[in-house]
Order: structure tokens, then sequence, then C-alpha cells
């Protein structure tokens, strides 16, 4: 686990620092498809990213979804911050996006760390900042894009993360990430393949204007 920490964090954090994660550090892999956290969990522990990328939803009352963001390697998640440092109940869903590889590090050791090492400090406000960024950016979206746009920004967000223009999804399962109905995303991506920035496939979709 050391290695992969040093490959992933060595930049970030001291060799002291990486050496305490090392050893208080829970290594998992997570298969894709894999639920981490649902709504109302206790969260005891937050993750580091080593490889895959994880997806950040909110839930309402119906028990709809929609997409907030995706986190990946090299990042931690803002809301399991939240959870783990004001002992609250998470109000957030997290699933593996990919097969993920992560470090879960103790809450006791996360506040410990804010007082004894700067670069954890500098991570965690730094985290704080990306995520509150990407959280404006969903905003934004379902404010001010047309549900066409917000789509090809879905699409293009999943390609990223990864790592491939071919991205296997359902229309239903696109659906329940955007909270709209799968006939309309059905005949939204009709149009976006007409237009020319994907190309729907057998069980696939690739997205060409990235």
């Amino acid at each position: 686990m050391l290695e992969e920490l040093k490959a992933n964090y060595g930049y970030l954090f001291e060799e002291e620092l990486l050496q305490e994660i090392n050893n208080v550090g829970t290594f998992k892999e997570i298969p894709e498809g894999f639920q981490l956290i649902s709504i109302g969990d206790y969260i005891k522990s937050m993750p580091l990213l080593v490889s895959g990328a994880i997806k950040i939803l909110r839930e309402d009352s119906n028990g709809e979804e929609l997409i907030l963001y995706f986190i990946e390697q090299g990042d931690t998640c803002a809301m399991t911050l939240s959870c783990c440092l004001g002992h609250s109940k998470s109000e957030i869903i997290a699933i593996a996006e990919t097969d993920t590889k992560l470090i879960m590090i103790p809450v006791q050791k996360m506040e410990e760390w804010l007082g004894k090492y700067k670069s954890w400090q500098k991570f965690i406000l730094q985290s704080y900042h990306d995520r509150m960024t990407e959280l404006l950016q969903a905003i934004d979206t379902i404010a001010f894009l047309k549900l066409d746009e917000r789509l090809f920004l879905y699409l293009k967000d999943k390609a990223m993360v990864n790592h491939s223009e071919v991205i296997y999804v359902t229309h239903q399962e696109i659906a329940q990430d955007l909270h709209t109905s799968r006939v309309v995303i059905s005949r939204l991506l009709k149009k976006l393949a007409i237009n020319g920035k994907i190309e729907l496939q057998r069980n696939n979709i690739k997205v060409i204007d990235l």
C-alpha cells in the first residue's frame, strides 16, 4: 500500500504522513456499481482514491437520485469530510463508477492530522474548494442548461472519468442520474447522434465531441 500511496500522494504529503496513512489506513478494492455510502449512514472514515472513480448522488423523498459530481484518483469527498468531522449522518450516496481502489482513513486521524501536518490541512481545504466548485457547476447545469446540454455534459464527464470515449450505460441509468425519464433520454440521445456529437452503438455510447 505504501508504494501506491507514494505514487498517488507523494507529491502532496511528506514522508512521515505517508507512513502514518500506511499504518492506520485500510486498503479496499471496490467493484464497479458497489454502493459505498447510503443516505443516513454514519461515516467513520474518509476515502483517499488510489485508482478508479466514484459518483456522488443526492436522493429526494421519493427515492429519485440526482448526480452531483465524480471523484477520481487523488481525490476525496467533501461530503464525507463534513459528515466525519461533524459526526453527522450521510446526506449523499456514493457508488463506484468503475472498479476502484481506495484507502479508508479513520475520522480520529483526520482531525489529528489537521493540526499536525500542513500538507494534510492544505489537501482538505483544497478538496472542499474543488468539490464546492463542482457543486456550483452542478447547480448551474440544472438552473441554466437545457436537458440536452446537461445530458451531453454528463456523457463527457462519464467518458473522462472512465478514460474512454466509449461508455457502457443504459438509457435508464442515465435517466436516473439526471432525474428524468428514460423516454426523454432516448429521444435526446438520438438528437445528439443526429448532430454528430455521439454514436449510439449496441450496449454502449461513443462520445465523439470530447
